[in-house]
């Protein structure tokens, strides 16, 4: 009789052992059906505040709260196996001292069962970060455009168009790094700079709208779904979810008001 073997589930320490090595592969998810389907291929899901706009229609992550990424991280973690998940802490929820970004983030995986979690800033976080790891608390960082400062930034706009910041976004990125991040995303960043940055910091990058050098790419499910009516530029639409949702949704209407249904024996099985 063959013994089947347990699925084992990516870690952190393994996704920052990937730094140069086999591209990592990630997307967005916010709850148990989608995650089900995307662990078969991803190394790491996160859960991000962006659910904020995808799932509950704000204008941006600013109002997302630590009881909403719970919720969906718990569905996230449910329905994989072998994914790391990881899940955002929303704005406000670490910013304010070190101790108040453990007591959420220890919370939020306790209730989710997630493997790590992901925090926006670059030097200014750095404290945070290395509080948090030495407390057993695997971190991501999160640099170049952060959507919980979008009203400091004045909007969504790339980082680094102008050369003479760039010595800023490394320090941020050198920063996280040996605080003890164990990857760093990479978001709304110029190709030049992004492919800098990921040669000079000893842990994974994780692109978005950044480099293609970078060590991994994430991208929202839902725009690379065509989900999004107006997705970012720099997405590559890999189908189209949202034509095809609204025709069977049509087909659907059409059968209700010509009462086109199955007989109650076609019903169940």
């Amino acid at each position: 009789m063959s013994v089947q073997k347990p699925v084992r589930r990516m870690t952190a320490p393994r996704i920052a052992a990937r730094k140069g090595g086999e591209p990592i592969v990630s997307l967005t998810s916010y709850h148990a059906h989608t995650a089900a389907i995307v662990d078969r291929y991803a190394d790491f899901i996160l859960v991000g505040d962006s659910l904020g706009m995808v799932m509950h229609g704000m204008e941006n992550t600013v109002g997302v709260t630590v009881e909403m990424m719970i919720t969906h991280g718990k569905a996230v973690v449910r329905g994989t196996q072998r994914a790391l998940v990881v899940v955002d802490m929303p704005f406000g929820s670490y910013e304010e001292s070190p101790s108040v970004a453990f007591r959420n983030a220890a919370r939020i995986m306790q209730d989710t069962g997630c493997g790590a979690v992901k925090l926006e800033g670059g030097a200014r976080m750095a404290e945070t970060i290395h509080f948090l790891t030495e407390r057993g608390i695997p971190v991501m960082a999160h640099i170049g455009l952060t959507p919980q400062s979008i009203n400091v930034m004045g909007g969504f706009k790339t980082q680094g168009r102008d050369e003479e910041s760039w010595p800023l976004h490394e320090a941020d990125a050198h920063a996280v790094a040996e605080a003890g991040a164990f990857a760093l995303v990479l978001e709304g960043m110029v190709e030049p700079l992004a492919a800098r940055i990921t040669k000079q910091v000893a842990i994974p990058t994780i692109g978005i709208g950044a480099s293609k050098e970078c060590d991994g790419q994430i991208l929202v499910l839902e725009d690379m779904l065509g989900l999004n009516p107006k997705p970012p530029k720099f997405v590559k639409v890999y189908g189209d979810l949202g034509g095809r949702i609204e025709k069977a949704v049509s087909d659907y209407a059409e059968d209700v008001r010509s009462r086109a249904f199955p007989t109650e024996d076609q019903t169940y099985n």
